[in-house]
């Protein structure tokens, strides 16, 4: 069985951003919508994905804002992938695979219900308010999984992983706030404790 890819999202500082490099993390995601208490500027985000192994994937996430500014943030920033978490067409996606960059479909599970994505983009189901913390019923991913790479979210922390992983069996997790000691700030070691337990370490 193939080790679990895991996305720590929403990361503000640089100490936050040493623990996700540090404790294997695939990915880490840095987020440029606005209205969340993790949002960050291009410069800052650079920085920080600047200090994180090169190996890691590094994600830009939006959220209906338009493309050429979403291009613009996502090569200031010198991300590998973006991440959209909107309505946005698929033509934005195709644009944003032409410039070079990876691509990451983020929906609702109620929007996935209806869903005909594009098997060229990596497919993240999330809760009905992302960002929020809550789970969802996962017992419709369990009997009709999505085809290809998939990525669950929505509620996850490291109490609550491991069993979702080996029922639902994405392929892989993203987590923020069930990282968080509070709304947007980070828990080092709750980073750590969370890839631990989604790889059952």
């Amino acid at each position: 069985m193939s080790q679990t890819f895991v996305k720590i999202c929403g990361i503000t500082t640089a100490d936050a951003a040493g623990a996700v490099s540090e404790s294997g993390a695939d990915a880490i995601g840095f987020v440029f919508a606005p209205g969340s208490p993790r949002t960050i500027s291009a410069e800052v985000a650079r920085s920080l994905a600047a200090a994180v192994s090169p190996e890691i994937e590094t994600v830009g996430v939006f959220r209906n804002q338009p493309l050429d500014a979403v291009l613009r943030i996502a090569a200031a920033a010198d991300l590998t992938t973006v991440q959209l978490h909107g309505d946005e067409p698929e033509s934005d996606f195709e644009r944003l695979r032409r410039e070079g960059f990876r691509t990451i479909r983020a929906v609702s599970i109620e929007t996935y219900r209806g869903l005909a994505a594009d098997s060229t983009d990596r497919l993240l189901i999330d809760a009905v308010s992302p960002g929020g913390g809550t789970l969802f019923d996962t017992s419709e991913l369990e009997s009709t999984p999505p085809q290809g790479f998939w990525i669950l979210a929505g509620g996850l922390t490291a109490g609550n992983v491991r069993e979702l992983v080996d029922g639902v069996r994405p392929g892989g997790v993203d987590v923020s706030s069930g990282v968080e000691s509070s709304r947007g700030v980070k828990d080092l070691g709750l980073i750590r404790d969370f890839v631990q337990a989604a790889r059952g370490l």
